[in-house]
């Protein structure tokens, strides 16, 4: 396990650097969004079993493509399909490489906003207090956590506080984090979710089932990481939902797929990421609101006016390209 101080100096160097599967039916996760306004949830965070993991979350990021329907299915409404964005392996994204190039143009920022990565955390630890009632709980009490960028932001920066002497998850020593939801704009805000103040040891209970259970490798619990032939699926997929096309099960189920479609007799699927049902339950957050990634580009070139009438998806497409061919030349 990790120390705190090599926890700073990895957090450290991750800001200077950016200055320059199905749930398993387990019932394992641990649902804090649906607990109502005005509520508070208490968790003890746990290391990750995985001990070459410094931090005690692992990392996701996610590309969410969307599709005008299912291909041959009848007044098919909108469906959605996540594929893993490869920058979480150390590659190349192709998908962001196309994608970066829209925020030079304040015309194409909010196109590019869509596409862009979207990050969650997944940690594991104890529920203290829960204000759910839950039909089911498992019977591991060790539940997993999908922890979005807001509330992320809190834990991390407590992490750096000179003050805190201990890990958060220190068996003896550690703080428990109370996740408050309230709403701002008509949607959940968590900002003013906070770490306890007061150290506090884990029960006779608590280190019972640790010692019962252990702890989960949380990278079991990330996508899988695509193979080249997915990669150009992905990149397919991602050309087909930009100009405005369907989903088409017959070309790309075998690989990734929305929820609701099967995939093909005899076919093997690409891992989906193991949140990603619970994901798929939450009421969609705004544009604004849900993309907060700090590592996004900015736009920088001057407003380009759309053609009257608007312009389509694939006119979108056929801009930006043409304008990457003439930076190219």
């Amino acid at each position: 396990m990790a120390s705190l101080a090599e926890i700073r100096a990895r957090l450290a160097a991750a800001e200077s650097n950016k200055g320059g599967q199905s749930t398993g039916g387990d019932n394992a996760i641990y649902p804090h969004w649906n607990i109502d306004e005005g509520q508070s949830a208490t968790l003890r965070f746990l290391p990750d079993g995985n001990a070459k993991n410094t931090f005690f979350w692992a990392e996701r990021a996610m590309i969410k493509l969307p599709f005008a329907g299912i291909k041959g299915e009848m007044d098919s409404k909108q469906v959605q399909v996540q594929v893993p964005c490869v920058e979480m392996w150390g590659d190349a994204c192709p998908i962001l490489a196309e994608v970066r190039g829209w925020f030079k143009d304040k015309s194409l920022e909010d196109m590019g906003r869509k596409y862009w990565k979207k990050r969650s955390y997944v940690f594991q630890g104890f529920v203290r207090e829960n204000p759910l009632s839950e039909d089911r709980t498992p019977e591991n009490p060790i539940r997993r956590f999908i922890i979005g960028p807001q509330i992320f932001t809190i834990i991390k920066s407590a992490l750096m506080d000179p003050e805190l002497e201990e890990l958060p998850t220190d068996l003896l020593r550690g703080l428990d984090f109370r996740i408050t939801k309230t709403s701002k704009g008509g949607y959940a805000d968590y900002s003013t979710s906070k770490w306890s103040r007061k150290e506090s040891a884990l029960t006779e209970a608590e280190q019972a089932a640790l010692a019962a259970h252990g702890l989960f490798d949380l990278a079991e619990f990330l996508p899988k990481k695509p193979s080249d032939t997915e990669l150009k699926v992905m990149k397919e997929m991602f050309e087909a939902s930009v100009d405005g096309k369907p989903y088409d099960p017959d070309r790309w189920s075998q690989y990734f797929r929305p929820a609701g479609v099967s995939a093909p007799a005899g076919g093997s699927a690409a891992a989906a990421a193991p949140v990603e049902a619970v994901e798929a339950a939450r009421p969609a957050a705004p544009a604004t609101s849900s993309f907060d990634e700090d590592d996004a580009p900015t736009a920088t070139a001057p407003v380009v006016k759309p053609a009257a009438g608007g312009q389509n998806a694939q006119d979108i497409l056929a801009m930006i390209r043409a304008r990457q061919n003439k930076q190219n030349i």
